[in-house]
């Protein structure tokens, strides 16, 4: 396979993922309709929804240009990656205020993770890349899934905020902690491998195996990284939290289902998430240690295996970790709620 073939093939697989995404994303909103046909709830009004105010559309261009623009200015963004970002923050703002804090929290932390360190990260990692600058695929694969469920949203309940609670709000709850957990996973994932990899002195251990591996394996976690994911989770849960109290009704909120759960929603989405990424990339994705020292993700000459198969490269298993967690948090969420 020619360089060419593989620089392909590592976009069109993220870009698989996402099209694999959207029939289930379909068939469990369908599931959800059904539902509630037999147990109406009280977000079944789209009509009343459908009415955008002034200060909405103002919101849903200034802010993703804001978000674009700065992103771009700071080298967090490139060209491209502003470019569809502008697209994902549109659809999130449009829905709901929550689902912009989500993606708020998650862009501005991880570009700050991502940079935290960086000479130290210099010497760990053979493909890095100075200053994080994420493209249109990273963004795909960060913001694709909570996209897909923001249209689904859009296209079930309409634009505005609603508590989380899943008896009088059901649609909208699942569609929603589904957003928060694709960000959480996100979050936890970068928080654990930006900031974990570079903190402490000792090696992480492969998470199928517990071998110690060289700092940057995929698959290598730590007790801090693990700790740091969950935190990166609880902080992308807690702005929801407070976005939810200022956005929404008090009134609607004082009959609704308490809402301090999806700060914990959060931190186990970004915990579960960090698990799920390092079991994919411990088995599915090539982690060798080259001549000089540096972890690379392909073999090739003089680079000793560690661990994984060729199969997926970063970029498809942080997507295929946050469609895990988008679907399976909103079913947790159901069954621990109070």
């Amino acid at each position: 396979m020619t360089k060419m073939e593989k620089e392909q093939s590592r976009v069109l697989v993220p870009v698989l993922i996402s099209a694999c995404a959207i029939p289930i994303s379909m068939l469990f909103w369908i599931v959800n309709v059904v539902y509630s046909t037999f147990h109406p709830d009280s977000d079944n009004h789209f009509e009343e929804h459908l009415v955008i105010s002034p200060w909405r559309w103002l919101a849903v261009v200034a802010v993703p240009t804001f978000m674009a623009l700065w992103g771009f200015r700071k080298k967090s963004l490139d060209i491209t990656g502003a470019i569809f970002g502008f697209f994902v923050g549109f659809i999130l703002t449009l829905t709901s205020y929550v689902h912009l804090a989500c993606l708020f929290t998650f862009f501005v932390t991880s570009s700050k993770a991502t940079k935290f360190r960086a000479h130290k990260k210099r010497k760990l990692e053979a493909d890095y890349k100075e200053g994080g600058q994420r493209n249109w695929i990273q963004v795909l694969c960060n913001g694709g899934m909570a996209t897909q469920l923001a249209l689904l949203y859009l296209l079930d309940v309409g634009c505005g905020e609603h508590p989380v609670d899943f008896d009088k709000y059901y649609r909208s709850s699942w569609l929603s902690i589904g957003i928060l957990g694709a960000f959480a996973c996100c979050n936890g994932d970068t928080w654990a491998s930006e900031i974990a990899t570079v903190i402490g002195s000792s090696d992480p251990f492969l998470i199928t195996t517990g071998k110690r591996v060289p700092r940057g394996t995929n698959g290598g976690v730590s007790w801090v990284g693990l700790l740091v994911s969950a935190l990166g989770g609880l902080t992308v849960g807690l702005f929801y939290y407070f976005t939810v109290l200022y956005t929404v009704d008090s009134a609607v909120l004082q009959l609704a289902a308490p809402q301090w759960p999806v700060i914990l929603a959060g931190c186990f989405g970004g915990l579960l998430g960090s698990v799920v990424d390092s079991i994919l990339g411990a088995t599915l994705q090539y982690s060798g240690i080259n001549e000089n020292g540096l972890v690379v993700e392909r073999p090739g000459k003089r680079v000793r295996y560690i661990c994984g198969r060729q199969i997926l490269d970063n970029h498809s298993v942080n997507l295929l970790s946050s469609v895990i967690v988008a679907f399976t948090l909103p079913k947790l969420a159901n069954l621990f709620w109070p």
